[in-house]
């Protein structure tokens, strides 16, 4: 049974002597905000190609509202524990602590997403499977090593930029712990494929020292070996991905003509249920009024319902007994659905999304080919090492050391870092320089 003031490491709520005005929580907030892997965010597609005319989300504005929701979720659940367990108000911890830390988990949730969205993790986990250039490594690392590269994981890529000293973020263990959703590596399969916390892998073979600290910081139960339970705020983090892009998506895509606006105000009433009052909509004669005004009542109603959700298998979540996705068990779990299943048929496989999915596909892979290729040549095959790799290599950034990187994974890692933090328009654009499709300076 995992211990609230163990998870939540009181001992390092109070404020420092020399910042009185803010908390560890909104310290790692802040530290987030202004940090380079979360600013690039602003540049990458959350589903939609970025229109001329017509907004619609970036992973930056998706991320910001997704940490929103988490807050309030945080908030309400705060309260909850704080009168279910007095001990917890008697370190002088306020729901606002709590509503901080599943705000900052939520906040970085896609920090370590790849240009193209999960498009771009397929084309990098392809790449090292299929690719001849990409499987030249597979000898060079060990069995562990690989299962990382052939299933690149944003989430696992996140935890990296958020544990990595060159980011400067240094987040609290609260935090760090709440946004990982799934506590094992790659290459450890749990025995019980039906708990959520088991779906995917949230870090690297290269971090797991760093996420075992945090468990036996938090005294988070292992599942097996090197696979633990879940710190107790990551299903909220889960939750509030799930609320924004069910919903958001849908409103993008009724915006962008794919959805029209009779069934996604139907979809949407669904779940505000009594709430909803049809006369009192058709006042507002704006389409987006509409939908704002839908989009506001529907997240309110998911909101509610998975608070409540969360308190009342907070027991259970603790034991470790209850493991899925909060979203799933509340009464709008149907309507969440059927957005769901609309979203698939009529957004995720539309024209435009799918054509930027294959350029995506294309853009990585070329990068990849290139610069992996250059960096083999140079560290274990010097005979095919030519000057136009030599030049490839110049278009590395500065803190890939060439001199002092040797082992094939780590090498690989530090390439996937700088790849996989570009901006969509910044891979695109690096592709077609290093393919000379555009010649720099005509």
């Amino acid at each position: 049974m995992m211990n609230w003031e163990k998870l939540l490491l009181l001992e390092g709520l109070k404020p420092s002597d020399t910042d009185l005005q803010r908390s560890q929580f909104e310290r790692d907030f802040d530290r987030i905000i202004f940090s380079a892997p979360f600013r690039n965010l602003q540049d990458k597609t959350q589903v939609f190609p970025l229109p001329e005319n017509d907004f619609v989300h970036t992973r930056l504005t998706h991320s910001l509202e997704v940490s929103s929701v988490g807050r309030s979720l945080g908030k309400t659940t705060g309260r909850f524990l704080l009168d279910k367990y007095p001990e917890l108000a008697s370190k002088n911890i306020q729901p606002f602590d709590i509503g901080g830390i599943v705000a900052t988990a939520a906040l970085a949730h896609d920090i370590g997403n790849p240009p193209f969205g999960h498009a771009g993790e397929e084309a990098i986990s392809d790449f090292f499977k299929f690719h001849a250039i990409g499987r030249k490594w597979e000898g060079k690392c060990q069995p562990n090593e690989w299962q990382d590269l052939i299933n690149f994981e944003g989430n696992a890529q996140g935890f990296r930029m958020l544990v990595a000293t060159r980011n400067g973020m240094n987040i609290s263990p609260a935090t760090l712990a709440a946004f990982t959703k799934y506590p094992r590596p790659a290459w450890c399969k749990s025995s019980d494929k039906k708990r959520r916390s088991q779906k995917k892998f949230g870090f690297y073979t290269s971090n797991l020292k760093d996420y075992q600290v945090l468990t036996e910081e938090m005294g988070i139960p292992q599942l097996a070996e090197n696979c633990w339970m879940r710190h107790p705020l990551a299903f909220l983090v889960e939750a509030a991905d799930d609320i924004c892009y069910s919903i958001i998506d849908l409103e993008d895509g009724c915006t962008l003509g794919l959805v029209s606006l009779d069934k996604t105000i139907a979809l949407m009433a669904d779940i505000i249920g009594e709430r909803y009052d049809p006369e009192k909509l058709q006042k507002y004669s704006s389409p987006k009024q509409k939908l704002a005004i839908m989009r506001a009542m529907a997240i309110s109603q998911l909101i509610n319902e998975t608070a409540m959700a969360f308190k009342e298998n907070e027991s259970a979540i603790l034991s470790g007994e209850f493991d899925k996705a909060l979203t799933e068990i509340i009464p709008s779990a149907a309507g969440l659905n059927a957005i769901t299943e609309l979203s698939v048929e009529k957004i995720y496989r539309s024209q435009p999304v799918l054509e930027k999915e294959a350029a995506g596909y294309q853009v990585l892979e070329g990068l990849l080919s290139t610069f992996s290729e250059a960096l083999y040549n140079y560290h274990f095959d010097k005979e095919m090492f030519s000057g136009h790799n030599k030049s490839i290599l110049r278009l590395l950034p500065e803190e890939h050391e060439l001199e002092t990187a040797h082992e094939a994974y780590f090498i690989m890692r530090g390439l996937l870092d700088f790849i996989s933090g570009m901006t969509d328009k910044h891979a695109l654009s690096l592709y077609r320089r290093v393919k000379g499709i555009t010649i720099p300076g005509t």
